[in-house]
């Protein structure tokens, strides 16, 4: 799975153009398919990038499978599709050695699936394979790893809160665990998405992926820290979480985008204080927003709720949680149902 930091993302975006080659070509298709993505459809950036990645890679596996480096869109048969599904489901993934996962898979094949949809609608090719020929293969079960309330306490109390640095990271662990947000929705807030007053009321709107807009809440924990963090702050930059180490700021920069936290290092922060705190699981910011579903599951919010205050699109995204409370129905069994 790529690493889909907005880094990593805008760069990817920036190499999208143009190619050389016949506009009928797949690889100039592909090309055409990722501008109308980020122009047309504006696509979260995480989504190209991850369009991009799966696809260039088919794009590459087609051009050495056949005679010549011109493949045509009309040579994307069945038979083309069951042989690259034979090259991925032998492929080894270079970071765990072992072949990659069905789920990883199935990536492949949605961004297939996606791009071929377009050629049909937007292009208005009718030679193109239909998008259902491709079935996807049996996914895995995924069982998320969350922290329980003595590890999260355990994680929040080891900032070292005489630096500015440390009540900024205590201020954003309390507003990921509150909100359960993505990683990107974090790093992307201003300082006017959180202003004194909005703090005060405790609910604000985010644009998460897909460009959705829902609410998120923030706990009285939070806005403590929030408050807090915003009253070390004296500049009159426009990023809600800055950096205060590393290269120097750039010139000709008046609003401080580029102090701007960025994913890569939240991620990075995260998994720093949980060394210190001696917690076993691997955290990461996502295990954090695992937390913070598997946390209302368990006290008694219905799935429903937990799909909205996630912003997940499609309540099946959200019941990968639900398993994950099966101590607390085990309770409930035992107390309601004696016999």
């Amino acid at each position: 799975m790529p690493n889909l930091t907005t880094d990593s993302a805008i760069s990817t975006l920036s190499e999208i153009k143009p190619t050389s080659k016949s506009p009928l070509t797949v690889e100039h298709l592909v090309n055409d398919f990722l501008q109308y993505c980020e122009v047309e459809k504006n696509l979260s950036q995480g989504t190209i990038k991850m369009y991009h990645f799966y696809l260039k890679e088919f794009v590459t596996w087609i051009s050495g499978s056949s005679r010549s480096d011109v493949v045509s869109y009309k040579e994307i048969s069945q038979d083309v599709i069951r042989d690259f599904r034979l090259y991925l489901n032998r492929k080894i993934s270079g970071k765990s050695n072992k072949p990659i996962r069905f789920n990883t898979q199935n990536r492949y094949l949605t961004a297939l699936r996606s791009f071929l949809r377009y050629l049909i609608v937007e292009r208005g090719f009718n030679s193109v394979l239909a998008p259902d020929k491709i079935v996807l293969g049996k996914t895995e079960p995924r069982v998320p790893k969350f922290l329980n309330e003595a590890q999260i306490d355990d994680l929040v109390r080891v900032q070292d809160l005489s630096k500015k640095s440390g009540v900024r990271d205590r201020a954003m662990l309390e507003l990921l665990f509150s909100t359960g947000m993505r990683i990107s929705e974090l790093s992307g807030l201003n300082k006017d998405n959180l202003s004194l007053q909005i703090i005060e009321k405790r609910e604000f709107a985010i644009v998460g992926k897909g460009r959705k807009l829902r609410t998120v809440y923030l706990s009285e924990s939070a806005s403590k820290w929030l408050k807090q963090y915003l009253a070390t702050r004296k500049d009159p930059f426009k990023p809600l979480f800055v950096r205060y180490s590393g290269k120097v700021m750039e010139e000709n920069d008046p609003t401080g985008e580029s102090l701007r936290l960025t994913p890569r290092s939240i991620q990075r922060m995260v998994k720093k204080y949980a060394r210190m705190a001696g917690l076993s699981v691997d955290v990461t910011p996502h295990v954090l927003r695992h937390s913070f579903a598997t946390d209302l599951l368990m006290s008694g919010a219905d799935l429903r709720s937990v799909q909205e205050l996630l912003g997940h699109s499609d309540v099946s995204t959200t019941q990968i949680y639900t398993h994950l409370t099966n101590k607390h129905l085990k309770e409930v069994h035992e107390k309601f149902h004696s016999r």
